[in-house]
Order: C-alpha cells, then structure tokens, then sequence
C-alpha cells in the first residue's frame, strides 16, 4: 500500500520546474526531472514529494500520475490544480498556465527540486534519457511499464535492509492515514 498521489505538489513542483526553465519545457524532460526529485527526496529522507508511482517505461522511469496528468490532464469537473497551472501538451512541451504559489512545498522539497534543475535541467530530453539510463539501476528496459519500488531504490542506494523495513512501515501508515483522513 502506497500514500495518495499528492497532486497539489506534483502541480507546485512542476510550476517550479517550468519558471526555472523560462515558462515551458519538453514534457518528457519534466516528467524526468520530476522523478529524479521524487527519487532524491526518498534516498534523502525516506519518503519522496509527490508519492507517484514510479514506473520503468521505454525511455525511462517515469511518475505514472504525472504522465497521467500530461496526457489526459484531470478528470473534468474537477477543481484540478494541474488543470490551472500546468497546460496541455502541444508540440511536446508543457508550460505555465497560470500562477501556482509553492504552498505545499517545504523549503527542503524546494531545494531538492533546484538541485535537480541546477543538475540535469540544460540537459535535452534525450541526453536525459541515455543518462538515467545509464545511471539509473533501478530501471529495467520494458516495452511497457514494471513498477519500481522504493525497496529497490534504497537497498541500491545503500540503505540497509532494517532502515528499508522501516520507512516501508512508515509509509504504510501514511497509507493507512490517507485511507481514514479525506484527502
């Protein structure tokens, strides 16, 4: 059992991500950036920001709600921050749609979020690619789409198999709180 998909941080963080790069960015390239902060955040503190969950894809890993969100924006009738803030695909970009304050994120996601940038945002979408695929031992090379689990990140990342048991214990009462508590 994984944490609901937190939107309203995925949505401020990808706002973060496209002010940075000057309003508007290859959606893939931000689907990754926003992976390798999720990523960063998890081998951190043992949790990561939007609690997507990460799949390994053709070109990559990739956050299943977010590309959800790209490609299909959310579910209409909803009062959908991504749908205010983030734009539709054209031409294989995104950009800004409107303002979208970092409320939900702390000073610490925030950080994460422009050490990514400041890494790997000059990057094209396809150097991006071959690097994570190169990097990144986690993903597995698949026509469709393997669940990768936070277990596999940490004990790669050299935590060990008690601290592993215990931010999966951790997360599983998030879990359980995200059942109990509305969203």
């Amino acid at each position: 059992m994984q944490p609901r998909f937190r939107e309203d941080k995925a949505t401020q963080a990808a706002a973060l991500l496209l002010r940075w790069a000057g309003g508007a960015m290859n959606y893939m390239k931000l689907i990754k950036l926003l992976y390798l902060a999720d990523r960063a955040a998890l081998v951190r503190w043992g949790r990561p920001i939007t609690f997507a969950r990460a799949v390994s894809m053709k070109h990559g890993p990739v956050l299943s709600e977010v590309l959800d969100l790209i490609n299909e924006g959310s579910p209409p009738g909803t009062d959908s921050l991504w749908n205010l803030a983030v734009s539709s695909p054209a031409h294989y970009e995104v950009g800004l749609a409107g303002e979208c304050p970092a409320e939900d994120l702390s000073d610490a996601e925030e950080g994460v979020l422009m050490e990514v940038f400041r890494e790997y945002g000059h990057l094209d979408p396809w150097a991006l690619v071959d690097l994570l695929h190169a990097t990144l031992p986690e993903w597995i090379p698949t026509s469709g789409a393997i669940p990768i689990q936070y277990r596999d990140i940490l004990l790669k990342e050299g935590w060990t198999e008690a601290e592993t048991a215990e931010v999966e214990s951790e997360l599983e009462n998030l879990a359980l709180m995200d059942r109990i508590v509305p969203a």
